[in-house]
């Protein structure tokens, strides 16, 4: 892997291991220390690299570089020492000697504790989330905005808000009591599923598949599972979930990757190298990974202990369906039963459109215009694009002005390029 490749890379995978070991040793009062001394890491990664060379390990030099420059840091910033001292295992006059413990299992933990902290009740869930997309998964800004459908000023004034309000709780970086787990466990969920979900269909940059963002979801729900009080049903599902989805991947590369975005959504499209979008149907089914499709199936099937059925479950089975590339009525008419379920759960409009789709493969174009129309999604142009699908064959015209509507609202050129052949085949 070049360096304009593996900096983001190991920015994505190993910045948020830093500032989490970092933020634990430091206190919650200063994550922006813990985010500094990460970010300084990755710039001095940047300028050494570019004149020297990639190191043999990597990450191991961002983890010895890292180390040294908190120790620096302690050295030099005397009010810092005299603050944190007493919750450091090392006294200050032992500062030189401190070990920042960035072994697997230390990570691991603080990570974990971090995620928890950081879905602490006292903040709004939305500034819940945030917070972990930034200091956990390591999302710009930029990316955050998106994921919310807001603007930068809008999510630095949010996450500054909730910083403030964790330190003025003076919440610790733990595993919280059983009990706290039931309550937090859920935005911890939502938050893994939107980081997931902003690699398997990415709007903040002009590309489709992000596969380090899913691998990092997929790693951090598994640290869930890992962990005897959080490997719950639920937990179970969404991992499940990440797996049916995952084990499309290889069909779509180098020639293709997948779209579009809800979790749940239609699963068929991809993008080859000229950046065309194939459809679900065409892709070569050989290609899909089969230790994946089995993975997801098993902790599917743990899953269904105890009577609670999350959306993740109902997610989880929808993606499996698809797993079955035969396009017959049976396989339809399960995807819609799950949709409706999954929309008396948790409505949302996104998963409604969803819903739509199968409708029309399992009962007909006819009736799932009527119901797409009823959504009046006209922000969405995945809405436009699926009206525009609809009424192919039946009215063309009004295809081709549903689809125009839809280059007119999509954001990458990837589905642009998609919508302009559907109105050539027209």
């Amino acid at each position: 892997m070049q360096q304009k490749e593996l900096i983001p890379h190991l920015f994505r995978t190993e910045f948020s291991k830093i500032a989490a070991v970092l933020s634990k040793t430091f206190g919650i009062d200063h994550i922006e220390v813990a985010e500094d001394i990460a970010s300084e890491t990755f710039l001095s990664a940047l300028e050494t690299w570019t004149y020297r060379g990639i190191p043999e390990n990597p990450t191991a030099w961002l983890y010895t570089v890292a180390k040294n420059k908190t120790k620096n840091y302690l050295a030099r910033n005397k009010v810092f020492i005299e603050k944190i001292a007493p919750q450091l295992k090392h006294s200050s006059s032992e500062k030189e000697e401190l070990e920042i413990d960035l072994s697997e299992k230390n990570i691991n933990d603080s990570q974990l504790q971090m995620l928890f902290a950081l879905c602490h009740p006292s903040i709004p869930q939305e500034a819940q989330i945030g917070l972990a997309l930034r200091i956990l998964c390591g999302f710009g800004i930029d990316e955050i905005a998106i994921a919310f459908l807001t603007n930068k000023e809008t999510i630095n004034k949010r996450l500054f808000r909730a910083k403030e309000k964790l330190r003025d709780e003076q919440i610790s970086i733990e595993y919280p009591g059983d009990g706290e787990i039931s309550k937090r466990i859920e935005t911890v969920l939502r938050t893994l599923y939107l980081l997931y979900s902003e690699g398997y269909y990415s709007e903040s940059k002009d590309t489709i598949l992000r596969e380090d963002l899913c691998a990092e979801a997929m790693r951090l729900t598994l640290l869930l599972i890992n962990n005897r009080p959080t490997n719950l049903p639920e937990v179970n599902a969404l991992y499940a979930l990440m797996c049916f989805h995952s084990s499309r991947f290889p069909a779509r590369k180098p020639a293709c990757v997948p779209s579009p975005k809800a979790l749940a959504g239609r699963d068929r499209q991809a993008e080859n190298e000229n950046g065309e979008i194939i459809l679900y149907t065409d892709q070569d089914e050989s290609l899909w990974d089969q230790s994946l499709i089995e993975k997801g199936a098993f902790f599917l099937h743990k899953a269904s202990r105890g009577d609670q059925v999350s959306k993740y479950h109902l997610e989880a089975g929808i993606a499996y369906w698809h797993t079955i590339k035969a396009d017959t009525k049976e396989k339809w008419e399960n995807i819609l039963q799950l949709y409706n379920r999954l929309l008396q759960v948790e409505y949302s409009p996104v998963a409604a459109l969803n819903r739509t789709y199968a409708l029309s493969k399992a009962n007909g174009k006819e009736e799932a215009i009527i119901e797409a129309e009823k959504l009046r999604l006209t922000d969405n142009h995945f809405y436009f694009t699926l009206l525009g699908e609809l009424y192919t064959g039946i009215d063309n015209s009004k295809a081709r002005e549903n689809f125009e509507k839809a280059i007119a609202l999509a954001k990458t050129q990837t589905d642009k390029q998609t919508i302009r052949k559907k109105i050539e085949g027209l």
